[in-house]
């Protein structure tokens, strides 16, 4: 789960970006629709208002008419009437009052109902009487007052009218310009949408699509059998580490297939060398012995030729002994080696015989593990002997030994040539040899037998040059790891 999340992630991104587009979008017709009702609403609240204020002006003037009615036929017959104007007005006041919902627009109502009761009182309480008594002059100087109160309560009547259709054009212009906001926001969203659905369509195909288009290919080339196919992806996390593990796991294989290979060579090899190598090795010594005995008694070229056929009887015994060494099990270690010890007298052992003439090598360290010191006597004769053989005269072969983690290692370095990275995949193989004369038998015996031990053997190339070689063996016995190991387990 390490990278569960990161095509999760990507796609998680690219859905809430279109999400959160379409949230925008509908967020904005919302927001636009909600202006635009409230500048309908206040449109029609205003234009309600309007009306209201004419058929005040018009009530109004209907109060006048019906004064003038009762001054020109001189007795109380319209008075009736008249009242019926007057609460006309009454109630057009109380209405346009809660229309006006600003404090200037109020007080303009209130001014109104103010001049309009005014109106009302010059009448009831001056017109009315001095018609009845029949003073023509007092009604002609009452009706002049009343005539000025109706133009002041139509001008205002009028300015509240203007309020009104200039509040209603604001409202109007507020809602166009909500609506002209909104459907730019809607057509500036449906524009990005599909670019945005376009970019998260390439990431994911770049991240998905091209991977796994990689990763099939990969496949189908080790279905193929190409078990060195690496498989290099960039892209989603998951991805890329699934193409790793395919890497190692195809590395596993490989290796696997590799070990399977030189477990069936040497199977093979075990077979035959148990099968024949006693039938070869009593002719052999038939030979070596006639050999032997008659290079005693003969002389000159044919105590030569003699010396041959002894020297190649020798180097074939030598085959037929390595194959058996691969074909034997060898039984539990028995004893505590000290390895130190044992590759000084090798070393020892070899420049007696003149096989590291001219060649400095040295032991360093101390170590010491379970085995056969007869067989890890064979091990560390071949690695010496043949670090001595790659230094050459002058050369310098360098032993070392050490313990850790449970875990001796002894590594045999030389100052030769070294060993070319294309053969060292193959320098343990059986009948495997880079020597003119080697039988390629004597690192696969090693390496069986440092196995055997538990242990192992590989190769590297040296820092300083040359070649290395690293012996590395179980400290305690295999009983005492597996009961230590059983003791470990919870």
């Amino acid at each position: 789960m390490m990278h569960a999340t990161g095509t999760a992630k990507r796609l998680a991104l690219g859905l809430g970006a279109l999400v959160l587009l379409l949230a925008i979008a509908s967020a904005a017709a919302i927001i636009g629709s909600a202006r635009i009702h409230r500048g309908i609403a206040e449109t029609m609240r205003r234009e309600e208002g309007v009306r209201l204020s004419l058929e005040l002006a018009s009530a109004v003037r209907d109060q006048y008419a019906h004064q003038a009615h009762t001054i020109i036929i001189g007795d109380g017959s319209h008075l009736g009437f008249y009242a019926e104007s007057r609460d006309t007005v009454l109630r057009l006041t109380r209405a346009l009052r809660q229309a006006a919902d600003r404090p200037e627009e109020r007080s303009l109502v209130d001014r109104i109902e103010a001049e309009s009761g005014r109106l009302d009182r010059i009448f009831r309480d001056s017109i009315v009487p001095a018609v009845l008594r029949g003073e023509r002059q007092s009604v002609q100087e009452e009706h002049g007052r009343a005539q000025l109160v109706v133009t002041h309560i139509q001008d205002l009547t009028q300015e509240l009218v203007s309020r009104f259709e200039a509040q209603i054009a604001q409202a109007r212009a507020g809602a166009d310009q909500a609506e002209r906001r909104t459907l730019a926001v809607l057509v500036a969203i449906l524009v990005a949408a599909p670019l945005v659905a376009a970019a998260v369509s390439l990431a994911i195909g770049r991240s998905i699509a091209v991977p796994v288009a990689q990763l099939q290919a990969g496949a189908a080339r080790i279905a193929e059998g190409d078990l060195d196919t690496r498989i290099e992806v960039r892209g989603a996390p998951e991805l890329v580490s699934l193409a790793r593990r395919w890497n190692e796991m195809t590395a596993a294989v490989r290796d696997h297939q590799e070990q399977l290979v030189r477990s069936e060579k040497l199977a093979g090899i075990g077979r035959l060398a148990a099968g024949v190598a006693h039938e070869i090795n009593n002719p052999l010594g038939v030979i070596l012995g006639y050999a032997k005995l008659l290079r005693k008694k003969a002389d000159g070229a044919l105590a030569e030729d003699l010396a041959v056929v002894e020297e190649e009887a020798l180097r074939a015994k030598h085959i037929v002994d390595g194959l058996l060494d691969l074909s034997r099990p060898l039984p539990p270690p028995s004893e505590q080696v000290d390895l130190r010890a044992l590759a000084e007298d090798v070393v020892a052992r070899l420049r007696e015989a003149r096989l590291l003439e001219g060649v400095s090598a040295e032991v360093e360290g101390e170590a010491s593990a379970p085995g056969h010191a007869e067989k890890l006597r064979q091990v560390l004769v071949n690695l010496v002997r043949n670090a001595g053989e790659a230094s050459g005269p002058g050369g310098r072969v360098a032993v070392r030994l050490r313990e850790r983690d449970g875990v001796a290692e002894l590594t045999v370095r030389d100052s030769g040539p070294g060993i070319p990275a294309a053969a060292r995949g193959k320098m343990f193989e059986p009948f495997f040899t880079t020597k003119p004369r080697g039988t390629g038998l004597g690192l696969a015996v090693s390496r069986a037998i440092a196995r055997a031990h538990g242990g192992e053997l590989a190769v590297a190339a040296a820092a300083e040059g040359g070649a290395c070689f690293a012996l590395t063996l179980p400290t305690a016995p295999a009983a005492a790891r597996r009961r230590a190991a059983g003791g470990a387990k919870p």
